[in-house]
């Protein structure tokens, strides 16, 4: 892959987040130096998508930690049980932060060492394997997922699940990083992404650097560009994929299925295995994070609703199962039944 600033880099035992905020007019890197910066970074979507946050998590704790390394074990495991739950505060609708920050701390009180010294090194690496991990299991969704892209093919995508939304690859874009890499010539039509444009300023920026044929288009044109044939199949990103296949995803995301499935057009959703929750029934049992109005009144820093308008702000919408035609995920192609079959992959 052409080298590209990464979302999240762990260098010399310093965390540094790439602000996503400011793309594609800057590109500012950011050492995050304390928990409360971490935390901020999360929930101000500086670092966003399910498996980036997951990582900047773990990393989050080693931060928060560092300072309570030469306490004895009982006070830092219970100083890392404070400091998991305020980072898992941040936002509660993807899973992979919480999912991460269990696994971080799950590890630490598995280790047997005896001082905060030890343990914060067990943390450390932990932290560590996570993040290798993330851009392995993005690498396989890309090899499972890329023989479904074909020369000439348009493919729609909504919100941004490519690489800044994760360590490596994305996870929806990965199977186009690894066409593309592979010589297959095909288009991709990213949705805007409205309130906060991350298919515009995220997905179609990165695209673009990698040297993708990439087209941006408003919300509200996808029907149109299914309907004239440009469109051959859409891949999505998620945030959490309940146990029966009901699909959390930034809001929007149940509109193209329905449309997709309205113009007979296959809607697949790219997946690693830390973001199937077998633990969540049905998408009705999945938190929807509701956000600052501003985002909506808004259009960057210009107001475009009335003064004391009412506003709905919810961050994603849950997509039912029977609208996804298969989930691609590190493990296989997973198609229906998904509460059978998901069960079976990943109980």
């Amino acid at each position: 892959m052409t080298k590209q600033a990464k979302s999240i880099e762990w260098l010399d035992n310093k965390l540094y987040l790439l602000d996503q905020t400011r793309l594609p007019v800057e590109v500012e890197v950011e050492e995050q130096t304390s928990v409360e910066q971490v935390w901020d970074s999360i929930k101000q979507l500086k670092v966003r998508g399910a498996p980036a946050i997951g990582v900047a998590g773990a990393y989050g704790l080693v931060v928060a930690m560092r300072s309570h390394a030469d306490a004895d074990r009982a006070t830092f495991l219970a100083e890392l049980k404070t400091q998991a739950a305020y980072l898992d505060s941040s936002r509660p609708t993807a899973v992979n932060l919480s999912w991460a920050l269990k696994r971080a701390v799950s590890a630490v009180e598995s280790s047997s060492g005896t001082d905060g010294r030890t343990l914060f090194t067990a943390l450390t690496e932990t932290a560590e394997a996570i993040h290798r991990e993330d851009i392995q299991l993005c690498k396989q969704i890309g090899e499972n997922g890329a023989s479904l892209i074909t020369e000439g093919m348009g493919v729609l995508t909504h919100c941004n699940a490519g690489r800044l939304a994760t360590s490596e690859y994305g996870t929806a874009t990965a199977p186009m990083y690894l066409a593309h890499e592979r010589g297959v010539n095909f288009s991709v039509y990213s949705d805007e992404s409205r309130p906060l444009l991350q298919g515009a300023r995220l997905t179609a920026w990165e695209l673009q650097q990698a040297g993708i044929d990439v087209y941006t288009i408003t919300d509200n044109m996808a029907a149109f560009v299914m309907q004239q044939g440009l469109i051959d199949m859409v891949i999505v990103g998620t945030d959490r994929v309940a146990a029966n296949g009901d699909v959390a995803n930034k809001i929007g995301t149940m509109g193209v299925a329905i449309l997709a499935r309205h113009f007979g057009i296959p809607f697949y959703v790219a997946s690693p295995f830390s973001t199937i929750d077998l633990a969540t029934p049905t998408g009705d049992d999945i938190v929807i994070e509701e956000r600052g109005e501003d985002e909506v009144t808004h259009f960057g820093l210009r107001r475009t609703a009335p003064e004391g308008i009412k506003v709905r702000n919810p961050a994603f919408d849950v997509t039912p199962n029977e609208f996804v035609t298969a989930i691609i995920t590190d493990r296989g192609i997973i198609e229906p039944p998904y509460d059978v079959n998901l069960k079976k992959t990943f109980g």
